[in-house]
């Protein structure tokens, strides 16, 4: 089975990765420039909502029901989907749904493709996959375009350059558009995406897109952006392909208005997205003449089968959790190895790629529960990771050093004359620990008063008087 979630050999070694970005101070800067930026707005905006917290109850519950029932709504989707003209594909991992995706644009005799909302393909990396068939994906949402003109990764899930200035697009753009002249504004780099997509708009005649949302009454598909692009690809080419991961299917179009009241104020700091884009099968001279849908499962179904980290699934992609996360936002999300960064990363990779492949990134967490409270659907990433924690360890998957630690630590607490031996043994080392500090610890922080006596000396002496 391929899952393709992330790289697993930059997975496994989230530390080597965080310490190599944390001597990056320009990407460090503008991660925490972006992040600060929007997390403020999305405290203004939210704070203007009375009903915050029945809403984000609202949703969670929305989701619990869904994946309670969720091979009901599935088939509900394709029956509704397919009864409105439209095509639906059931893919069991990546391989299977680049394979897909490739044999439809070849089966129309073309070459090229516009795309927009490609989280999922990125996770499937279906754009090498594209390019091993001979066939040319053009990223259109702007940062995922800068990502692909810079041959780089994306860093976090909503603004996918996040990690990048002005300064640095601009470059970019001027290398790869063939341009000798270009303004420094951001009004000025908008343009000049604008105009080098444009074209490509216009000419191409097969579109993709993901999804934040399908509607399983209705076969409905719905996509919110801000740039407009979306409802040029959705909306232009002869032939439509979307494909989403089988979590992001909601029972009914009413379940609609509580996902965007919560979205759009927890990714960007918006009251509402500027383009909210929902389509259903086809119509006649309206719009694509061909629609198709892939469902990917890729790995989704083991992690609905964990009763304890199955509300990872309930995750509606809108990066609260990553501009909240004091981890995240020292390292960016290169560190993650893996499509889904942050706090979400943490748990969602793991899970779809395998435990083996990532036993670094349960740990790239200080459980500080920022990320809970920032989360719209209420998932409980620090107790997830937690879970995961015990999995690795129990899996003989845990560091060593880490392993010999709890043993002697189990050994000593198992017996009262072991414990008060240790105890001793602290307390007449306390003053060359005080001296000499543990490396690594005690740069940035001071070592914690060690008693004169134990709890139990103390008690014992206590009686006595």
């Amino acid at each position: 089975m391929s899952i393709r979630v992330g790289e697993s050999a930059e997975a496994a070694t989230f530390p080597k990765a965080a310490k190599k970005l944390l001597a990056n101070t320009q990407l460090r800067r503008n991660v925490r420039r972006a992040t600060d930026t929007i997390r403020n707005k999305r405290a203004k905006v939210v704070g203007e909502m009375p009903d915050w917290e029945q809403l984000r109850t609202a949703a969670q519950q929305i989701k619990q029901r869904t994946l309670r029932n969720l091979d009901s709504y599935l088939e509900q989707f394709e029956k509704a989907c397919t009864a409105a003209g439209g095509k639906v594909h059931w893919a069991r991992d990546a391989d299977e749904a680049n394979k897909i995706v490739v044999d439809i644009i070849r089966g129309h005799g073309q070459k090229e493709v516009i795309k927009v909302k490609t989280m999922t393909s990125d996770e499937t990396r279906l754009n090498k996959a594209l390019e091993a068939a001979g066939i040319a994906p053009y990223e259109t949402d702007l940062a995922d375009l800068i990502i692909q003109l810079g041959n780089d990764k994306p860093s976090h899930i909503v603004v996918p350059a996040l990690h990048r200035n002005k300064s640095e697009i601009r470059q970019i753009f001027m290398d790869t558009m063939g341009l000798t002249e270009l303004g420094h504004k951001p009004e000025d780099l908008a343009a000049a995406a604008r105009d080098y997509l444009r074209e490509r708009f216009l000419r191409v005649k097969v579109g993709f897109s993901g999804a934040n949302f399908a509607i399983a009454e209705t076969g409905s598909v719905c996509v919110v952006e801000s740039e407009g692009n979306g409802r040029m690809c959705i909306t232009l080419p002869d032939v439509l392909i979307t494909m989403f991961g089988i979590e992001k299917i909601i029972p009914t179009f009413d379940d609609l208005e509580v996902f965007l009241q919560l979205l759009p104020r927890s990714a960007t700091g918006e009251r509402m997205n500027p383009y909210n884009s929902i389509w259903t099968g086809v119509t006649p001279g309206d719009g694509p003449k061909e629609f198709h849908v892939v469902l990917l499962d890729n790995g989704r179904t083991r992690v609905l089968a964990d009763e304890e980290s199955r509300e990872t699934l309930h995750c509606i992609r809108c990066a609260a959790c990553l501009n909240a996360c004091p981890v995240y936002r020292q390292t960016g999300g290169h560190a993650y190895g893996s499509i889904y960064s942050g706090p979400i990363g943490a748990i969602l990779t793991p899970q779809l790629q395998g435990m083996e492949h990532s036993t670094s990134l349960p740990y790239a967490s200080s459980l500080c529960g920022a990320c809970y409270e920032v989360c719209p659907v209420k998932i409980n990433i620090p107790e997830i990771l937690i879970h995961l924690r015990r999995k690795i360890v129990e899996s003989g998957g845990a560091p060593m050093t880490e392993r010999m630690g709890m043993a002697v630590a189990g050994f000593t607490l198992e017996d009262s004359g072991r414990l008060g031996a240790a105890q001793k043994l602290v307390q007449l080392g306390r003053q060359p620990l005080d001296a000499l500090g543990l490396p690594g610890w005690s740069v940035a922080r001071d070592l914690p008063a060690i008693p004169t006596e134990s709890f139990r000396e103390w008690w014992k002496n206590r009686g006595a008087r």
